[in-house]
Parts: C-alpha cells; structure tokens; sequence
C-alpha cells in the first residue's frame, strides 16, 4: 500500500546508524551544556538554545530549528519525497530527548507538519503509536482526554536510524509513557508543494533554516 493510501510508511535505514549515533551524541552534549549554562546564569535561557518547558511534553529538553537538526531536514528531503510521491517543501526541524515517564499524548499536527517523519536518533526503545483511520478523537490534547473507544491504533518499533513518515495534519499519532530512560527522537517537518499550505509555510514561516520564527511571525 502506497503513503498516499496509509498516509503512513515506515522507512528502515533512513539514515545510517552512524549518523543517528552522531546527532544523538551531539544533541545530548547540547541539553547538558545549556541545562549548566542556565544554572550557571551563563547565559540567560531563550529558545536558540533549547527549553525544558515545551507544553506537550513538559520536562523534555526540546529544540526547534537546531542547526544539525536542521541539515537533517534538508538531507532526508529526497527520500521524504520519494517514499511520499509527492514534491516536498521543507519546513522546520523539532527535537527531544525523552526521559522515564515521558508521554507524548494523542494528537493532530499543525499546518506546517502536513507531511512529516520522526527519526529515531537513539537511546532505548520507545514505540509510536498511529491512528490511520483519520478520525478525530482527541477532545484535551493537553490532559490526555479523548474519546471513549478511540483506536488503539499502530505500534510501530524504530531503531536508530529508522523513521516513519506520516500525514501529522490527517491521522493522530501518539507514545504511551515511556519506560525507558531515555530516547532522542527528532521531527522532521514538509508541506506539499501544490498541496493546501504549499509555498506560504516554507521554513514555517521563516527566512532561511537554522533560526527562530521572527516575532513578526509569531
């Protein structure tokens, strides 16, 4: 069955374990840095260096538009538009590193992630979880409120490395928590060219990749 009939695809080896293990590593390095930069007061805290306050998964360290998360965006373009059939316009990379009792709560995605992959960077084994039957279920994405006999939905198992492609505006997708210790993940984001938000989300909004959204933007 193609993406366009699932609007979902599960793409092993995406990229190269080594590459995972490297944006991995590094991005580990990065939350450590600026968790001692902010106790230190090195530096103040602001959104260029990552936050821990991201309200859909609170106490996550989280990054939006990091620079090597972001080249990983540009990297995987092709096999994003291959695997979906459709041509593909880069948006804005999202990344996480999860740890124990982690929820990711069921959810629909906003415009800028029409066609989208999470990339499974490392750590221990945290499976998604994919409604493809469209419907909308989700009443309280925030207190994890849905309604009664929503699907149990798809489990899908990633190694590093290994990403699954979906439709994040159609179908919700979501992980239970999570009973590991920890686990990078990161959301790599596309619209559809001629699709409904086309050429207006480019960058989401943005500039160029690599920055934050300007406040006029906002």
């Amino acid at each position: 069955m193609s993406f366009q009939q699932s609007k979902y695809q599960v793409i092993r080896n995406a990229i190269s374990y080594e590459l995972a293990n490297f944006c991995f590593n590094y991005f580990l390095l990065k939350r450590d840095a600026v968790r001692f930069m902010y106790e230190n007061n090195i530096i103040a805290e602001n959104a260029m260096h990552g936050t821990w306050t991201d309200q859909q998964v609170p106490g996550s360290y989280s990054i939006y538009g990091d620079h090597v998360m972001e080249t990983l965006l540009m990297k995987v373009l092709p096999v994003m538009k291959e695997q979906s059939g459709l041509d593909l316009i880069p948006t804005y990379a999202y990344a996480r590193v999860y740890e124990h009792n982690a929820i990711l709560k069921r959810h629909k995605d906003r415009p800028s992630c029409e066609i989208s992959t999470t990339v499974n960077l490392g750590g221990d084994p945290w499976p998604i979880f994919i409604d493809p039957t469209g419907s909308n279920n989700v009443i309280d994405e925030y207190k994890n409120i849905h309604k009664p006999n929503a699907p149990k939905g798809v489990q899908v198992d990633l190694n590093p490395g290994d990403m699954i492609l979906y439709s994040g505006c159609e179908i919700e997708h979501w992980r239970e928590p999570f009973q590991g210790n920890i686990c990078g993940q990161v959301f790599l984001h596309y619209n559809h060219r001629n699709g409904q938000f086309g050429e207006k989300n480019k960058y989401d909004g943005r500039p160029l990749l690599g920055i934050q959204k300007l406040r006029y933007n906002q």
